[in-house]
């Protein structure tokens, strides 16, 4: 079997030059096998289709909250959790070659971007912003247009892969931005040794107390929530799933009767992974 083989095949958001792209090369070096889809959708479907062994999905951003068609449809799936990259987000104004930030009337980007860049705009308000798909492909049509009142905003990468030029850096509101990918599986791998993170999907009665005593099993034992998110559950107004993160593993006794527990309380439960979170990963890079 050949090295090119050997390599796994990731699937992202965006074409190439997205923060996906940059985000998965930092989670599994630079041959990983990439590729791109244009929809969150068809990301996530690259892997039961075997266009690809995993997906990428960013889930959370420091700046805006969560992700939440990714989320959506993280709950929907039946992928799982394998692992997390908190990569840095840094977003550039980018138009075509003869282009200034003066000339700029309109900025094309993915929503999420363009939410994170809101500065901007309020300090340029005659500069209308234009949802796109995706951060790299704003700028390749930027760059194909060669309307010096066009920009997009994305990363350094896109503007050189495309050749774009950077008319203004940092866009960003804050320059700690970060957003924070999942990579996907199509079935649960062996526990790595440094798994630390459980990603859980709960669905809970109509009751009184049903979320507080949902969260009891784990104040008891001292675990730590990480987060707790509820989300519309689509094609039944009114009734909600909770997307719940917790500082543990599956394997540790403590943990393992605390999700028992929570199975007994809940209308359904199901455990979407448990994982070295990019903490971990990180420490192990410097060990």
């Amino acid at each position: 079997m050949s090295v090119e083989r050997q390599q796994p095949r990731v699937a992202f958001q965006g074409e190439r030059g997205a923060f996906g792209e940059e985000a998965a090369v930092a989670l599994l070096g630079p041959g990983v096998r990439l590729v791109p889809r244009p929809t969150f959708e068809e990301t996530f479907g690259a892997v039961s289709e075997g266009a690809a062994d995993y997906a990428l999905a960013p889930i959370e951003n420091s700046l805006v909250g969560t992700i939440e068609r990714a989320c959506d449809l993280l709950l929907e799936s039946t992928l799982v959790v394998a692992g997390e990259v908190v990569h840095p987000i840094t977003h550039n104004l980018v138009g075509c070659r003869g282009a200034s930030a003066e000339t700029v009337r309109v900025v094309e980007s993915h929503p999420a971007a363009l939410a994170q860049c809101e500065k901007f705009f309020a300090e340029h308000p005659h500069v209308r912003r234009v949802v796109a798909d995706d951060t790299a492909a704003s700028v390749r049509r930027v760059v194909e247009r060669g309307d010096p009142t066009r920009a997009a905003i994305a990363s350094l990468g896109a503007a050189r892969l495309y050749g774009g030029a950077i008319l203004r850096e940092h866009l960003e509101d804050h320059r700690e931005n970060y957003t924070r990918f999942l990579l996907l599986a199509p079935e649960p791998r062996a526990t790595a040794e440094r798994a630390d993170k459980i990603s859980l999907a709960l669905r809970l009665p109509h009751r009184p107390g049903a979320l507080y005593y949902a969260l009891g099993p784990f104040a008891r034992r001292g675990l730590d929530l990480l987060k707790i998110e509820s989300r519309p559950v689509r094609g039944e107004p009114w009734q909600y799933r909770f997307y719940v993160e917790l500082r543990g593993s599956t394997e540790d006794e403590e943990v393992a009767r605390a999700l028992e527990e929570l199975r007994g309380l809940s209308a359904e439960m199901r455990v979407l992974g448990c994982y070295p979170s990019a903490r971990s990963l990180t420490d192990a890079k410097e060990d």
